[in-house]
């Protein structure tokens, strides 16, 4: 059976041959306080024999999942069959006013826990592998292996899939909330594909490839402190002739998301399903906490769909921010008249301004390394040991990085308004299921916060988020960039200096918004 690691580049090659080229090379101009020893993934907490008992114990994924499956086909039912109201919908409710902003702090604190407990993926799961947690031999479905150039595109697929689940939400003004129904119809649409490709291609596929979500929980739950699922021993890794964590053994699955614990430097693909836990043979495998943001600072393999996710996340969410001011509305419909679309959101303005302000980004980035470059001597000389593209890529992918912060910070500012204006009213919707309560509830028309201190809020995120990224692009540029260019504090002042541009630009633009939803 083949095997699938973490770098699209390294599908189907040798397990060894990959470990040797995977160790972290020595560089130059690398600070000894962030190298390679920070790759250690941290406290081991699976040697503790309760949790590693739990953790061994297959009924615990389904456990886990459990809850979430019922509440979100609670939310499909009651969008469907419950009031229109949307503040009075319980599924409407949760799902928009609570449950988003909840996601977005498990992803800064504990990263990619909610894959682990994900309801979409679950559902599939169960029936691909025609159990709820027994292992079985034999799976339902196809089983086919996904279009390796596919797989090369990494996260920007995944992105591309939340660009058009986030655009038809608001097309349909469906986390208005609008309609219940269309919620439901999101929230069925979604676990239909999931099923489809569970059903057509092998293991977590979907969750790996396509899933809406996870480009945005791999890149911002880097900054959590659980490291996920590595390697105790690397050697024994290497040396391993089975590889069941892999390709299973008697006891698990092998990886649903085709990562080779011994490759792991970050959280990034550690989905947390346990399978390679269960099926080491050798014990070899442990459930490591981290540092937050050593996802961020730690990997000595920078990827490039993974810097461009990042960019275009950042591009998402600068756009959200862009068309809640009174400016954007006329553009949106001068653009509607002309181009013949029904309504906002205009699809050449949505994908323009979102490529564009992503473009913009990066190619401050490149700013940062042609103006670092015209002060090393001997740049021009043919001989230089660089060449453009390569001098781009070197300072892009970690400033895309470092960078992750300030997105995480935005991304989560921005679900704050709904959740302090609104969550209050999910309790009359749950009483509202049982026949009591209503609009008249008090809880309906109250709020945690006001709108200034839902602002002040919002900026001290992002506050928060700047300082992070700060911090994470100082030690990232002192490992990675100042080896590359001779002018040490012009790369340390440019890099710091577009971090805290984008930090104070996400600020002002909530300022404006007004704690607009």
């Amino acid at each position: 059976m083949a095997i699938k690691f973490d770098s699209p580049e390294a599908h189907l090659k040798d397990p060894v041959a990959v470990a040797i080229r995977l160790r972290a090379p020595e560089r130059e101009g690398i600070d000894e306080r962030f190298g390679p020893s920070d790759v250690s993934p941290g406290l081991d907490i699976a040697r503790n024999p309760r949790v590693a008992r739990i953790l061994r114990n297959r009924k615990f994924q389904f456990f886990l999942i459990l809850p979430n499956q019922i509440i979100f086909w609670t939310v499909i039912f009651v969008g469907l069959m419950g009031t229109a109201i949307p503040g009075l919908n319980f599924g409407a409710a949760i799902t928009w006013y609570v449950w988003f902003c909840l996601v977005f702090v498990m992803m800064v604190v504990v990263g990619r826990a909610w894959c682990a407990m994900c309801p979409f993926g679950g559902f599939a799961e169960w029936i691909q592998r025609r159990t709820f947690f027994q292992r079985t031999q034999k799976t339902l479905g196809l089983g086919r292996k996904f279009p390796e150039p596919l797989a090369r595109i990494g996260f920007v697929l995944p992105v591309a899939s939340f660009l058009l689940l986030t655009w038809i939400e608001e097309y349909y003004n469906i986390a208005g909330p609008g309609n219940p129904a269309s919620t439901s119809f999101m929230v069925i649409g979604i676990v239909a594909t999931a099923l489809v490709f569970f059903l057509v291609f092998e293991r977590r596929t979907f969750c790996r490839y396509i899933c809406p979500l996870t480009s945005v929980i791999g890149t911002i739950g880097s900054m959590g402190s659980v490291a996920g699922f590595r390697t105790r021993d690397r050697d024994v890794c290497v040396s391993c002739k089975t590889k069941d964590c892999m390709r299973g053994g008697t006891e698990g699955y092998g990886c649903s998301w085709y990562t080779w614990p011994a490759s792991a430097d970050s959280n990034l693909y550690c989905g947390l399903c346990t399978e390679c836990y269960k099926s080491c043979p050798e014990d070899n495998i442990g459930l490591f906490l981290q540092k937050p943001l050593t996802s961020v600072v730690a990997p000595m393999r920078r990827r490039a769909d993974v810097a461009w996710a990042v960019a275009l996340l950042w591009g998402l969410v600068l756009y959200q921010q862009l068309n809640a001011l009174s400016f954007y509305s006329p553009i949106d419909s001068w653009l509607n008249s002309h181009l013949r679309f029904p309504h906002y959101p205009n699809p050449v303005a949505y994908l323009g301004m979102i490529v564009l302000l992503s473009v913009v980004t990066a190619g401050a980035a490149k700013g940062i390394a042609v103006l670092s470059a015209r002060r090393d001597i001997g740049f021009d000389h043919p001989g230089n040991f660089m060449d453009k593209g390569s001098r781009f890529r070197a300072y892009f992918l970690p400033i895309m990085y470092g960078l992750i912060p300030v997105v995480g910070a935005d991304y989560f500012a921005r679900q704050l308004p709904k959740f302090f204006k609104s969550a209050p009213r999910v309790i009359p919707a749950v009483q509202h299921m049982f026949g009591f309560a209503g609009t008249n509830s008090s809880l309906y028309n109250s709020r945690i916060l006001s709108d200034p201190r839902i602002i002040n809020v919002q900026v001290g995120v992002i506050i928060v988020g700047t300082l992070a990224a700060l911090w994470a692009t100082l030690r990232i540029t002192n490992r990675e960039l100042v080896g590359v260019s001779r002018n040490a504090f012009l790369v340390r002042a440019t890099t710091l200096g577009l971090v805290a541009v984008c930090g104070a630009v996400a600020a002002l633009l909530y300022v404006a918004m007004q704690a607009a939803n």
